[in-house]
């Protein structure tokens, strides 16, 4: 029991690790590519390398019972997510969008009881609930910029990508984490090849290189990659459990930003982390 809960967080926070920068990379992103077309062509890069895998490793097909959830998660992380945030980062930058980001675990946490069946005690709300206000606040003080706009698509954002993590995470328990997502693509496959096709950019010079290295990592990692070891995690550890951990996501971007970008690391970060590691353990505790 203790190994498979170590197992669970240790591939959740994988996850997390790599899609702490997806949203920095799709607000680089953007500014060469439209965000309809950016939604679109990474999944069908990710697709094809999906495909690979399928065929590569002889899986089978999803039984009947499995298409219905699958559409639920290629609606909330394949199209919902991606397109929702990638429309919000023209409006607000990606430091205030960790404001929402902080929301996501309660919100994965509330699907992963409507949909997995799981009962966390009620210990688990609150530290959960304190964990993401904490994020929240925080996050508040680094942006001063808002945009009404903005904020309600990174709101629905929010609620379609929770269930279609808490979603994922039931069906990876039957067919396998980096299967879920590659069924999910292969779902979505025609119409983003649609949409792809028909917002085409109307030419492709002038776009940076750093736009084009943000596509491909938002294609690679955290359209396909990033959800093998999320959805095991939260699979064998627990939706609402191992969700906590995205908690840790926004400062996870600070830092990268910080050794990457040579970007300052304040010692309020530093502390507010600490914090937030703590409500995590309190509500993997209870949950």
């Amino acid at each position: 029991m203790m190994r498979g809960s170590m197992a669970g967080w240790g591939n959740g926070l994988l996850g997390v690790i790599i899609f702490s920068a997806s949203l920095p990379a799709t607000r680089v992103a953007v500014g060469g590519f439209s965000p309809l077309f950016l939604t679109s062509a990474r999944a069908v890069i990710a697709t094809a390398l999906g495909i690979a895998l399928l065929i590569a490793l002889k899986q089978s097909r999803p039984s009947r019972a499995d298409f219905l959830p699958l559409v639920i998660v290629a609606i909330g992380v394949v199209v919902g997510f991606p397109l929702l945030t990638a429309l919000a980062l023209q409006h607000i930058t990606s430091a205030h969008s960790i404001v929402f980001i902080g929301l996501l675990p309660f919100s994965t946490a509330i699907f992963g009881v409507l949909r997995g069946g799981e009962r966390p005690k009620p210990l688990f709300w609150l530290f959960s609930s304190v964990g993401s206000l904490t994020v929240a606040a925080f996050a508040l003080t680094q942006s001063a910029e808002t945009s009404l706009q903005g904020d309600l698509l990174m709101v629905a954002a929010i609620v379609v990508c929770g269930l279609g993590y808490a979603e994922g995470a039931v069906l990876s328990r039957r067919l396998g984490g980096w299967q879920v997502i590659s069924w999910a693509l292969v779902l979505s496959l025609p119409f983003m090849i649609v949409l792809a096709v028909a917002t085409l950019p109307s030419t492709w010079t002038g776009i940076s290189m750093p736009a084009w290295a943000a596509l491909g990592y938002v294609s690679v990692f955290s359209m396909l990659i990033g959800f093998v070891f999320w959805y095991r995690g939260l699979a064998i550890g627990g939706i609402a459990s191992v969700g906590q951990l995205q908690l840790l996501q926004p400062f996870f971007g600070l830092m990268l930003a910080g050794f990457l970008l040579r970007e300052s690391i304040e010692i309020s970060m530093i502390g507010v982390t600490l914090f937030v590691v703590l409500c995590i353990a309190g509500s993997k505790r209870f949950a």
